[in-house]
């Protein structure tokens, strides 16, 4: 027995040296680190160039409202590529992310609110609304908010917090399908009923606006707009790529896994509540820090961002674009709202019934969107 046993680990000894696990995939081919270095080219060099330096005559020129627009559009993209880890990987659809994105949102408006100082319409210490409502001191929730480390912080905790919280016991409970997407936007509705009140010091159906400066720098400069810009265009790239590593990782698998087919993981041994929870976790922070980088660029914050259509939307970017494709939720920001800026404007009373016939026709017809319908024709050509 004892040389039969010895024989044996020899062999699996031996057998698993002559196995090989196969290399790791990079983490982008050549073709996609050169599109990454042209759009990093083209937000932090291209952009302020051409609108700081190139004359407004010419047109070369990138206007102000150019600026903004693709800025608030970067922030859009954002919450786009969120919602794939957790709706394209994951295969878990939530119709709620707007209430983290307004959160992010909320905690820096705080924090440019405390920075007007006594230049509002009151002249004082506190923020003209409590003013208005004859507050005498600043609530509990607004005491690290004149400090800029501490937003930055809370801009992370408090969407983090949130989203685990209720993840957590949705989870927990094997809440899911069109069920989670239900009680996700019950959230979202609910949160918004809450930031109307005027009790709660977040401004009520106003909101936070009329901004003056950011680390005492005026906010309303060219530079400092295009300071934001470039900001907004580097956290979507670096958040790109964290989400192209986390997907080919191990744990990225696992998440797939899930998706595809989430009881024959536990049969494997797996628990899908941390993978799930973690993953929620992380898309909650990065509508947060989203909607952070939206609010100076926007200039104001208010309830109506926390609106269960606001998140529909966001749920429509990843489709339009291709789900579980990373780069198609990206383009499918920047596709959505580009018609929108364009259509509220010359056909304002036409566009959402263009977002809903938008969104049935991707259903239909473009099941893997712009992205899928892009891989169809290269496979259609190679042929």
């Amino acid at each position: 027995m004892r040389r039969s046993w010895h024989e044996f680990t020899r062999l699996t000894l031996h057998t698993m040296q002559k196995i090989s696990l196969p290399s790791p995939k990079p983490l982008m081919t050549r073709t996609g680190w050169s599109a990454f270095m042209l759009a990093l080219i083209a937000v932090c060099a291209l952009a302020p160039a051409l609108n700081l330096w190139v004359p407004e005559g010419s047109m070369f020129h990138m206007s102000t409202y150019a600026v903004a627009l693709l800025g608030k559009i970067m922030c859009y993209a954002i919450c786009a590529l969120a919602m794939d880890l957790i709706w394209g990987y994951t295969g878990i659809l939530s119709l709620g992310h707007g209430v983290f994105f307004a959160l992010g949102g909320y905690v820096m408006g705080m924090y440019l609110m405390r920075q007007i100082g006594r230049d509002g319409n009151y002249k004082s210490d506190l923020p003209d609304f409590m003013v208005f409502l004859d507050w005498k001191t600043l609530p509990w929730h607004w005491t690290f908010s004149d400090s800029f480390v501490a937003t930055l912080a809370l801009i992370v905790l408090v969407p983090a917090v949130v989203a685990f919280v209720f993840g957590y016991f949705a989870f927990r409970s094997r809440i899911k399908g069109v069920y989670f997407s239900i009680i996700t936007q019950a959230m979202t509705f609910a949160a918004m009923l809450l930031f109307f009140r005027n009790e709660t010091g977040f401004g009520g159906n106003n909101g936070f606006t009329d901004f003056k400066r950011i680390l005492n720098i005026p906010v309303a400069t060219p530079s400092m707009r295009m300071t934001l810009f470039v900001l907004t265009g580097l956290t979507l790239l670096g958040f790109f790529l964290f989400a192209k590593w986390l997907v080919g990782s191990k744990f990225g698998r696992v998440l797939q896994a899930i998706r595809d087919a989430e009881t024959r993981v536990m049969f494997s041994g797996y628990n899908p509540l941390g993978y799930k929870l973690t993953i929620w976790v992380i898309s909650a922070v990065m509508c947060g820090v989203a909607g952070a980088l939206y609010v100076p660029q926007v200039g104001i914050i208010n309830p109506g961002e926390m609106s269960p259509a606001n998140s529909i939307e966001i749920a429509i970017w990843a489709a339009v674009g291709g789900r579980a494709s990373l780069i198609g939720p990206v383009l499918g920001a920047f596709i959505v709202n580009g018609a929108k800026s364009w259509l509220t404007v010359a056909y304002p009373e036409f566009w959402l019934y263009f977002l809903g016939a938008l969104f049935i026709g991707v259903t239909l017809f473009l099941p893997d969107g712009v992205v899928g319908l892009v891989k169809k024709f290269k496979k259609g050509g190679e042929q």
